[in-house]
């Protein structure tokens, strides 16, 4: 009886290492584009520069609310990309020509691509990429928010 409960365990556990090892190798393979055809890519510096020239840009945090929680962009607005599709962006921009930029945790993301690529889908213009994302914004040190 116990070698056969012992033999369970081993399988049990040999399926747990076997499924983390595989979710370890899809997570490190994902990784954001280079590019977006239809959108503007900036840096952290950037995207300061865009905020201050451009008082009407929506920032889009394209995470999930659980990342959001750890800190976020002031003034970025949440639109998961799981939910971003043209009703929603809709909602948080007031026409085609709005500006609008997308940021997510960084390249190894591809949230903020999946939504910026939504956007050009949409027929958005005016389309700035934030690639470094959060994991730029907080290794050059600047501010986050969190509640």
């Amino acid at each position: 009886m116990q070698t056969i409960l012992s033999t369970v365990a081993r399988r049990w556990l040999g399926c747990l290492l076997a499924l983390w090892a595989g979710w370890a190798v899809a997570e490190s393979e994902i990784r954001s584009p280079d590019e977006i055809p239809g959108t503007v890519r900036v840096d952290a510096e950037g995207l300061i520069d865009l905020i201050y020239r451009i008082p009407e840009l929506t920032l889009i945090d394209s995470r999930v609310p659980m990342d959001r929680r750890q800190g976020y962009i002031e003034g970025s607005e949440s639109l998961p990309d799981t939910h971003t599709d043209c009703d929603t962006l809709a909602l948080h921009l007031d026409d085609l020509d709005a500006p609008v930029a997308f940021y997510c945790n960084g390249p190894r993301c591809g949230r903020s691509a999946k939504a910026a690529q939504v956007a050009v889908d949409c027929g958005y213009r005016r389309i700035y990429w934030f690639r470094g994302g959060f994991e730029e914004w907080l290794g050059k040190g600047y501010p986050v928010i969190k509640e």
